[in-house]
């Protein structure tokens, strides 16, 4: 980020620079239980994450998740740390893909790039600012959500509303639109899921596309969230000419006893091995950053589920992250959003 800030950055005739700012999720600042405790007291306040904020919820919260679920996700965290930097790999990957986008639009000098996080650090509060001392008056926000949701997108743009309201001079925002069913964004994942097909020594028997998942009831009023992860795995079957079996959809990640969306993926994987299918491979198309999500839940938990159930090879694809095809299609649409203010 400093990098990226000390840029030497040259204005257009009227003076005027322009921010990108990307924005993912979040991650701890430290893997220990104090640093997990404190984000995850942030995330799950969010009434975009957790609906319904009210006693009960704040009962469950503070006496039971906040007392017991920091430890245990603190080990899963040290599993991924980056012990070299002493952080997630989310905000390393982040920070890489800011700094590469930067290098690939270098020849738009007036354009300062920078990332942040809608929880915990880099503050969206925090890189809006930075940006504006150094004279942008309009900035595009990127989240980095391929798919919206009210409790992804949406909460990045409430954040961004929050550090307006203190401000007296405003800049121009801009949001990057949901980009699913983009053809440069699929063309990215056909192009990495083969990469990685052709890397191994095993062919799998199908290929699993699993996606965050989400309370069924968010969905029933009104959320595309679903949708959009259809409107996505159609399009990427189209372009790698494979059928319903050959890629499947599932959802991870449930939290609580609500219904969330189906099918899941770990019963889907438990499933596939207990009826003798020995070879898949997992891609996640909904991260923008390999995380906790991908690194520990996909790679680590659900491949011992996988192989418990009598599975044999099991391969994860890696997120887009920072790769050549993730980086030329964050730079095409980072360019479309900005056509007008360069």
């Amino acid at each position: 980020m400093d990098a990226l800030a000390n840029r030497d950055v040259k204005t257009d005739a009227q003076g005027a620079k322009v921010g990108v700012l990307l924005v993912n999720l979040g991650t701890p600042d430290t893997a220990d239980a104090k640093g997990v405790r404190v984000y995850l007291r942030e995330f799950l306040s969010d009434p975009r994450v957790i609906e319904n904020q009210g006693l009960i919820w704040q009962s469950i919260l503070n006496g039971v998740v906040l007392q017991i679920r920091p430890a245990r996700k603190a080990k899963d965290y040290l599993k991924i740390w980056n012990t070299e930097k002493n952080e997630s790999p989310l905000k390393t990957i982040t920070r890489a893909q800011a700094e590469k986008l930067s290098a690939s639009i270098a020849d738009q000098k007036h354009v300062i790039v920078d990332w942040g996080m809608r929880y915990a650090n880099p503050s969206i509060k925090s890189r809006i600012d930075a940006l504006t001392n150094q004279g942008c008056d309009r900035i595009l926000v990127v989240p980095m959500y391929p798919q919206y949701s009210a409790s992804t997108t949406a909460t990045v743009v409430d954040k961004v509303a929050d550090a307006l309201k203190g401000m007296r001079s405003q800049p121009a925002m801009r949001y990057l639109p949901p980009y699913y069913d983009d053809p440069g964004y699929i063309d990215a994942l056909a192009v990495s899921i083969e990469k990685h097909l052709a890397s191994l020594t095993f062919t799998p028997d199908t290929i699993i596309a699993s996606f965050h998942g989400m309370p069924q009831s968010y969905i029933d009023k009104g959320d595309p969230y679903q949708a959009q992860c259809v409107a996505t795995i159609e399009a990427l079957r189209k372009r790698m000419g494979l059928t319903e079996k050959d890629l499947m959809l599932t959802f991870q990640s449930r939290f609580g006893y609500a219904k969330w969306l189906q099918p899941y993926t770990d019963k889907t994987i438990e499933q596939l091995a207990k009826d003798g299918v020995k070879n898949i491979v997992v891609v996640t198309p909904g991260f923008s950053a390999d995380c906790l999500e991908t690194l520990e839940e996909i790679a680590g938990e659900n491949a011992e589920i996988f192989h418990h159930a009598g599975g044999e090879q099991f391969s994860f694809v890696p997120c887009l992250n920072d790769s050549d095809e993730g980086m030329d299609m964050i730079r095409q649409l980072v360019l479309r959003e900005l056509q007008g203010w360069i």
